[in-house]
């Protein structure tokens, strides 16, 4: 479904030329969750980025559906670390906004579709609130729907859960895994914490520090659903993220094509 092949980026600075991402090779096939995970200022926010065709690379080739990106795609979401709801409109309004920008026919169908969404996330009863009214984590779960409202092909998260509580998050997680399996949709998650990165992904892309090159790719066995708080998976997810974590911590970077089960 995305393909990244030698894909670098190479911003101008005041003093000179920064390479964020460099040689960048990754594969993710249709269905997966793959997490994004590496020290600050790596180049995960800018990949992401790459994706979406909100910017074209320096060089190398990014594909999504085997064609390759030049532009935003409408079949891919972006979903960043703030919710980001217009505050003079409504939830469902919100919800309802995607549609609303692409003048898509067929709105009381969309219309419907953002109702299933709010009662998938436990937003039923809502729809006519204000974003003020309601709490960080609900706006977040308002911001899940919109992303979903066009059942789009590809899901861009952009720690989208780093400014929530911690009981929060982990409800969020559970949420969007519960999602994932219900609508099977591709997912390229950014996350600074190893352990939701693990209880969510299938695969784990380890980034080295700047210029980001991906490091190692990280398999996650584990059934589903996944949680911190069963105690059926607190060794296996202990186990990957004591891994994961010795990978951030090594200064130089290990062989591109090793995958570690």
């Amino acid at each position: 479904m995305i393909r990244l092949d030698g894909v670098g980026q190479v911003f101008d600075g005041r003093e000179g030329q920064v390479t964020a991402l460099e040689e960048i090779d990754l594969h993710v096939r249709p269905g997966e969750f793959v997490t994004l995970i590496g020290r600050s200022g790596c180049g995960k926010s800018t990949l992401l980025r790459l994706i979406a065709g909100l910017l074209p690379p320096t060089y190398g080739e990014v594909r999504v559906a085997d064609e390759p990106v030049t532009r935003p795609r409408r079949d891919v979401s972006f979903m960043f670390q703030r919710p980001a709801l217009l505050p003079w409109r409504s939830v469902l309004s919100n919800v309802m906004l995607p549609v609303e920008i692409e003048g898509d026919k067929g709105r009381a169908a969309y219309r419907d579709r953002a109702h299933e969404l709010l009662e998938l996330v436990g937003l039923k009863g809502f729809e006519g609130r204000l974003p003020h009214e309601l709490s960080g984590g609900m706006q977040q779960r308002v911001s899940l729907c919109r992303s979903l409202i066009r059942d789009p092909q590809v899901m861009l998260m952009d720690e989208p859960f780093s400014a929530l509580d911690a009981l929060t998050r982990t409800e969020l997680s559970g949420e969007l895994q519960r999602i994932k399996m219900e609508l099977s949709t591709t997912i390229v998650f950014v996350t600074h914490s190893i352990e939701e990165a693990v209880v969510l992904a299938d695969r784990v892309v380890v980034l080295t520090p700047r210029p980001g090159r991906v490091r190692e790719v990280v398999d996650i066995d584990i059934p589903r659903p996944r949680s911190l708080g069963r105690n059926a998976h607190l060794t296996e997810v202990a186990e990957i993220s004591g891994l994961l974590h010795g990978l951030l911590a090594e200064k130089e970077a290990r062989p591109v094509d090793e995958v570690r089960p």
